[in-house]
């Protein structure tokens, strides 16, 4: 069933579906915090478990809704730096242990929310409130591809990537569909952490879709390469 992003009537079935979804997510997440680690709804983001706090948040996770919340710590003291007020949930959709005690898991991103408060708790890891509902149009994939430029886009990532020796991503990803590829890059490209924060708080896939293709043709005019304004 593919269901249009774009806003309608609070009783069409498009509404009725993220309505019903939306009201299933939890209250209370446990939080992953990782610098440059950026996870987008529909997109997958596979993760390296090895701290003892983490591994017992997996744990947790496996045994209760396999809900994980990514986001990204501001600065501050470990073991609790302040994290960024708006992350990404995410379904533990694979997991394998090593010989050594970690694992390799993957997230599949459900929907982005807005720290409300941070939750007392006797757990190793933390936990939040989430507040899901200024991003309820993430439970509905994205079907326009009005919104990505994909010439301009193209123009600049395949220099971009090959100063990263990343030349590989690109001729698997290029037909990909309009929000699977900017979600897809967005997570990829290795942009600072502010940069990468910018990416998931973008409004919608159209603005996320701008400011990513700035971001790369900026990162490629510094290293001497084409942006889409000399093509």
């Amino acid at each position: 069933m593919i269901l249009s992003s774009k806003m309608g009537d609070v009783n069409s079935p498009t509404c009725s579906f993220r309505n019903k979804f939306m009201s299933q997510l939890p209250q209370s997440i446990p939080v992953f915090p990782l610098a440059g680690a950026l996870l987008l709804p529909r997109g997958r983001l596979p993760l390296h478990v090895f701290e003892p706090r983490y591994l017992a948040m997996v744990d947790d996770a496996l045994r209760g809704n396999r809900m994980i919340g990514m986001v990204q710590p501001m600065g501050g003291q470990e073991p609790k730096p302040t994290l960024f007020p708006i992350g990404c949930a995410g379904h533990l959709t694979s997991w394998e242990e090593s010989n050594d005690g970690r694992c390799t898991i993957s997230l599949t991103g459900l929907s982005r929310f807005r720290i409300a408060e941070e939750i007392d708790v006797t757990t190793l890891y933390r936990q939040v409130r989430a507040d899901f509902s200024p991003f309820a149009f993430d439970l509905i994939p994205m079907d326009d591809e009005s919104v990505v430029d994909r010439k301009r886009l193209g123009a600049t990532i395949k220099s971009f990537f090959r100063h990263r020796e990343m030349e590989n991503f690109w001729p698997s990803m290029e037909n990909f569909p309009g929000e699977m590829l900017i979600n897809t890059l967005s997570m990829l490209c290795p942009f600072p952490p502010a940069e990468k924060q910018a990416l998931l708080e973008a409004p919608t896939l159209g603005e996320r879709a701008q400011l990513l293709t700035a971001l790369i043709e900026m990162t490629s005019a510094s290293q001497g390469g084409p942006t889409g304004a000399m093509q």
